[in-house]
């Protein structure tokens, strides 16, 4: 349900496969970022790095659902035709 209203609003696999991936890249430059600009130490931007890190496999889970969907969506079209 969740899954046919995403992809019924343009989102596609491609899409959420790079957001999995940018969002890997933003966890380790706000764990740098952290380092640096912030005197709290390692600690706190393990915590920056790792909340930023969660989203990787959600939007990955994402992917393949719609995958999934495209695919399953693709092969009714296909038939009916």
């Amino acid at each position: 349900m969740i899954v046919k209203m995403l992809h019924e609003k343009g989102l596609t696999s491609e899409q959420a496969y790079t957001a999995a991936f940018a969002s890997i890249g933003l966890s380790v430059a706000s764990w740098c970022g952290s380092m640096k600009a912030e005197n709290a130490g390692t600690a706190r931007a393990d915590r920056w790095g790792i909340f930023i890190g969660e989203w990787a496999p959600t939007f990955f889970a994402l992917g393949l659902a719609l995958a999934n969907y495209e695919g399953d969506h693709e092969s009714l079209h296909s038939t009916e035709h």
